[in-house]
């Protein structure tokens, strides 16, 4: 009985002392701030959420919401970040920071994180899988459809052609890599399909310059010399057409 006695108290005694017990919501809600400001995500999360329950039914409990989303977006942990925005989205359908929400949720899939290497290798969005690009353009679409004079619209419009423009890219991306291939039927579909369904983007020049060699690798030429004239029409000065290649010193879409 004593060594469970013993035991009982070394337990009780490990427990962690929760030292925001005696703390006001604001003071929590200052130290949370104070911890995402400096970077200290992980220690900003979980007095956001104590912040949320603390003062549940207030407009300070929504705010803790948002901000623990943000934090967990900062934190690299996209899926929960999602998450919180959704559950804010669905319980707070009236909220004046509706808006915000939206917006951070495009944020948060359209700077989907490429690793840590990504600056080494150059890697754009057009060039990883376009689910996150497509998600993050509903939401960005939403937020401008509903809030059309909100602060955070015109930078959202902004990302939205962005996007659209590297789904163009991403058609174009794997066009080019089934043409190096041999694989020039394939590249024929990946080029049209960049060709049909985006208009006045950056892409369409190389993916016209694909669908080119790609029909005349096939022996077609009609099809090779109607592109061309395409080309010349559209794009007279284009690169392509006097080198094969477009020289540039950084990629399209490094505006950002």
């Amino acid at each position: 009985m004593a060594l469970a006695a013993a035991a009982v108290l070394s337990a009780c005694s490990s427990t962690p002392e929760d030292k925001t017990a005696t703390w006001s919501p604001n003071k929590i809600y200052a130290e949370a701030k104070d911890e995402l400001n400096s970077g200290g995500y992980d220690k900003a999360i979980p007095l956001f959420e104590k912040l949320e329950g603390r003062a549940a039914g207030t407009p300070l409990a929504q705010q803790a919401q948002l901000e623990k989303a943000y934090a967990q977006y900062k934190a690299n942990d996209q899926a929960s970040a999602h998450a919180t925005l959704d559950r804010f989205i669905k319980l707070h359908p009236a909220s004046p920071a509706l808006d915000y929400a939206l917006y951070l949720k495009g944020i948060v899939n359209f700077n989907d994180n490429l690793g840590m290497f990504s600056f080494l290798t150059r890697q754009d969005l057009s060039e990883r899988d376009q689910k996150a690009a497509k998600e993050s353009f509903e939401s960005f679409k939403e937020l401008v459809t509903r809030f059309p004079e909100s602060r955070y619209t015109p930078d959202a419009r902004a990302r939205m052609t962005y996007i659209v423009n590297s789904l163009a890219q991403y058609e174009v991306h794997v066009a080019r890599y089934y043409y190096s291939r041999g694989a020039y039927v394939a590249a024929i579909n990946r080029a049209q399909h960049a060709v049909t369904d985006y208009q006045d983007v950056p892409a369409l020049e190389e993916a016209l310059f694909i669908l080119m060699r790609s029909y005349d690798a096939l022996g077609m030429t009609q099809l090779r010399d109607d592109t061309r004239r395409v080309m010349e029409k559209t794009y007279p000065q284009s690169e392509y057409l006097t080198r094969g290649v477009k020289s540039t010193q950084d990629p399209w879409w490094k505006f950002w």
